[in-house]
């Protein structure tokens, strides 16, 4: 149909209905230019763009390629580049295996006889050879610092109960981030109601919620990212306990240095399609050798060697937490992966130690146990002396 209106004559009065019509058409409204909505492109700055901060880095990858290591803490002043680090990160995320069931069946969840535990509508699709999955990229989801605990865990809809006049809940922020990567900065500022839920949910690996006689019970398998900074307050320890790796970010010292990111910076901020295309091709070599690592790292193993090595730091450093060697442990195994071998060795324990170990020991716990051992000395001294004088 076209978009103006045909020519009527000399004389002849044109409708003013028709008018209308024809300045409503589809054909005007799609040629006209999109307008302006301010919505900004997502254009990270390159990972490996990134001047020094090898460790942030390094940790930061490992957790990428093995999931168990149970998530990265950057500890640091502000402006030193860790919520940059972290964002970073989305052009490297590998494909992950994300479920279509509503109830998040997986091919791999197996019954005590090995039999598929799924759903029953999924277990049909398994027997007719139908796919119950999809292959996704994995994502970066951030946790806003203002969210709410319905935004954070999920709850009513509350447009589709007024709107439809029917109650449905909606999936939080914990189950979208499912199999992905949850990031949280300011992690030591989040209300002690989030905090609570966000341990249950990625200590159990799922979370139940309850709104009146709804309920419904979503999975949490996420990969839990946080940076902080410790002039704005401490981390409460229950939740510090959750990362396996920390890792402190200083301002670099080099005078160089600094002057090298200020030039990295300034050339991003002045043409950022340009400076992302001068690291496309390492960001792009960086990604196949990610997801050739995660699949190595699945028959990848520990030497005995760096296995004593292990076990015997951690009592040597009176750590009680049993996430350090398992963090440890399997942060190694990421290292060993990441360098194309399929068995970790001491010299990976040694390079991801200090990451996993860190920070775990408890100076109050330690003198807890010593006031507890001397009590339980004086209470078997003071038996012994009650049985000497009953004899």
């Amino acid at each position: 149909m076209p978009d103006s209106l045909p020519d009527l004559g000399a004389g002849a009065q044109r409708s003013r209905l028709l008018e209308m019509l024809s300045e409503a058409g589809a054909r005007r409204v799609l040629s006209r230019p999109a307008p302006d909505l301010g919505l900004a492109e997502h254009l990270p700055f390159p990972f490996f763009a990134i001047v020094e901060q090898k460790e942030m880095r390094t940790a930061l990858l490992l957790s990428v390629i093995n999931p168990a290591v149970g998530g990265v803490l950057l500890i640091g002043p502000r402006g030193t580049g860790k919520t940059t680090c972290v964002r970073s990160l989305t052009d490297l995320l590998p494909y992950t295996e994300v479920s279509v069931c509503p109830e998040g069946c997986l091919p791999t969840d197996l019954d005590g006889d090995g039999n598929p535990d799924v759903c029953p509508e999924c277990r049909h699709k398994l027997e007719a050879g139908e796919p119950i999955t999809r292959l996704e990229p994995v994502k970066l989801v951030e946790l806003p610092l203002n969210a709410r605990l319905d935004d954070v865990v999920g709850g009513v809809n509350e447009r589709i109960a007024v709107q439809q006049g029917r109650v449905r809940l909606e999936r939080g922020i914990l189950a979208r981030a499912d199999q992905h990567l949850l990031y949280i900065d300011e992690v030591n500022l989040l209300d002690d109601v989030i905090v609570d839920a966000i341990l249950d949910a990625a200590s159990q690996g799922s979370y139940t919620v309850r709104r009146g006689a709804m309920s419904g019970t979503y999975r949490s398998r996420f990969v839990l990212i946080g940076s902080m900074n410790p002039e704005e307050g401490r981390l409460r320890p229950q939740i510090m306990d959750r990362f396996g790796l920390r890792v402190p970010v200083q301002g670099l010292a080099s005078r160089s240095e600094r002057l090298e990111v200020y030039e990295r910076v300034r050339r991003y901020q002045n043409n950022r399609r340009r400076f992302l295309s001068e690291w496309a091709m390492t960001t792009a070599a960086a990604r196949e050798d990610i997801a050739m690592a995660r699949d190595l790292l699945k028959e990848t193993t520990l030497s005995d060697e760096a296995v004593e090595i292990g076990l015997s730091l951690v009592q040597e450093m009176g750590v009680d937490s049993h996430r350090a060697e398992y963090a440890m442990f399997e942060a190694a195994r990421a290292r060993a992966a990441s360098d194309g071998r399929n068995r970790a060795d001491v010299d990976d324990i040694r390079s991801v130690a200090p990451m996993a170990l860190r920070q775990r020991r408890s100076q109050f716990m330690l003198e807890f146990f010593a006031r507890q051992t001397e009590e339980d000395d004086a209470i078997r001294e003071r038996i012994d002396t009650l049985v000497e004088q009953w004899k």
